[in-house]
C-alpha cells in the first residue's frame, strides 16, 4: 500500500516538472523571439512597414465601403418617385389615392404637395433670383399637385408601375403633361455610388491579396535569413536535443510581432486617416458618422486587426521554418 502511494507521489511530482520545464520553455521560447525582433533592425523595419501598408489597405478597403453603403443608404430614404395629379384635385381623391398606394409593395411613405405648395415652395427656393420669380408666376397655372412616394428600394417599382397604369382614379385625376418620374438625379446618384461601391471593393480586394502576398514574402524571406543567420545556434539546439518547437518556436513569435506591430501602427493610421478626412470630406461622404460607430469599437478592431496580422505572421514564418530548419 506503501509502496502504491510512493509511486503515485513520484508519478505527481514528475507531473508537475514536466508542466514546469514545458512552461519555462514556453517562456524562454517568447523571450528569444523577442530578442530575435530587435535582433536585425532594418529587417524588422521592413517586414514590419509592408504589413502595416497591407493592414492599413484592409482597413481603408473596409471603411470605404462601408462609408458608400451609409451614402447610398442616406440617399435612398431621401429620393422618392412623383407621382403628377391635375391641380384641382379634391381632398377626397387624394386620400384615396394616398391610402391605396401606402398599401403597394414596396412603398414607405407617400406625402402630398398641393399645386399651391408646390408654388410656394419654388418661389421660397427662387426668391433671390427675379426672373425665376417671375416666370413661377406666369406659370402659377401650370404647376401640378405632385405625390411623393418614398420606397425601400429604387430599383423595385414594378407594384407602382403598374397602379399608374390601371387605376382608374389616378388615369382620371393625372397630369396629363408630366408622367410619373424620380426627382432629381438621385437615382443616378445611387447607380454611380452602388458602382463605387463595387470598385472599391474589388479593388480593395485585388489590393489587399496583393499587399498580403507581399507582406508575406517580405516575413518569408527575413525569417529564412535570420535562420540563415543563427545557424550555429541552431546546430547547438540540435545536438542538445532540444525539441522541435522550441527551435522553430522563436521564428513563429518573431513574426507574430511583426503582425502585433504592424497591426497597431495600421488602426492608429486609420482611425488617424479617417479623424483628418472628417472635415473635408464632411460635404460628400458621411465620414463622421463612419467614425463616431466605429470609435467605441476600437479595441475590437485592433484585435481584428491584430489576429490578421498574426495569422499573415504565423502561417509565413511556419512556411518559411519548415522549409529552412532541417529538423
Amino acid at each position: 500500500m506503501a509502496r502504491k502511494k510512493t509511486n503515485a507521489n513520484a508519478k505527481a511530482m514528475q507531473r508537475n516538472k514536466m508542466k514546469q520545464r514545458r512552461t519555462l520553455a514556453f517562456v524562454r521560447m517568447l523571450r528569444y523571439g523577442v530578442n530575435n525582433f530587435s535582433r536585425n533592425a532594418w529587417l524588422t523595419v521592413a517586414a514590419t512597414a509592408v504589413m502595416s501598408v497591407t493592414l492599413l489597405i484592409i482597413f481603408v478597403t473596409v471603411a470605404a465601403q462601408r462609408i458608400l453603403v451609409n451614402t447610398t443608404e442616406t440617399i435612398t430614404q431621401k429620393a422618392n418617385i412623383s407621382i403628377y395629379l391635375k391641380g384641382s384635385v379634391p381632398e377626397k381623391t387624394v386620400n384615396e389615392l394616398t391610402d391605396k398606394i401606402k398599401k403597394l409593395d414596396n412603398v414607405t411613405g407617400v406625402t402630398y404637395i398641393s399645386a399651391e405648395q408646390a408654388r410656394h415652395e419654388q418661389a421660397q427656393r427662387y426668391k433671390d433670383n427675379v426672373e425665376a420669380l417671375e416666370a413661377i408666376r406666369e406659370a402659377s397655372n401650370e404647376l401640378p399637385a405632385t405625390l411623393q412616394v418614398s420606397v425601400k428600394d429604387l430599383n423595385n417599382y414594378s407594384s407602382l408601375k403598374h397602379f399608374v397604369g390601371s387605376d382608374e382614379t389616378y388615369l382620371a385625376n393625372k397630369d396629363q403633361r408630366r408622367q410619373p418620374s424620380f426627382t432629381g438625379d438621385r437615382r443616378q446618384a445611387i447607380e454611380t455610388i452602388g458602382g463605387w461601391v463595387r470598385v472599391a471593393s474589388i479593388g480593395g480586394s485585388i489590393a489587399t491579396v496583393v499587399f498580403v502576398l507581399i507582406s508575406s514574402l517580405v516575413v518569408f524571406n527575413t525569417i529564412r535569413m535570420a535562420i540563415f543567420n543563427r545557424k550555429s545556434e541552431i546546430q547547438m539546439m540540435k545536438l542538445i536535443g532540444a525539441e522541435r518547437s522550441f527551435i522553430r518556436g522563436p521564428f513563429v513569435v518573431e513574426a507574430i510581432m511583426y503582425g502585433f506591430i504592424a497591426a497597431v501602427i495600421a488602426t492608429a493610421g486609420g482611425y488617424g486617416l479617417l479623424a483628418f478626412a472628417k472635415e473635408p470630406m464632411r460635404k460628400w461622404l458621411p465620414i463622421d458618422t463612419l467614425l463616431q460607430d466605429l470609435t467605441p469599437y476600437v479595441g475590437l478592431v485592433l484585435l481584428a486587426m491584430i489576429i490578421i496580422g498574426g495569422l499573415i505572421g504565423t502561417v509565413s514564418s511556419w512556411i518559411a521554418t519548415h522549409k529552412y530548419l532541417k529538423i
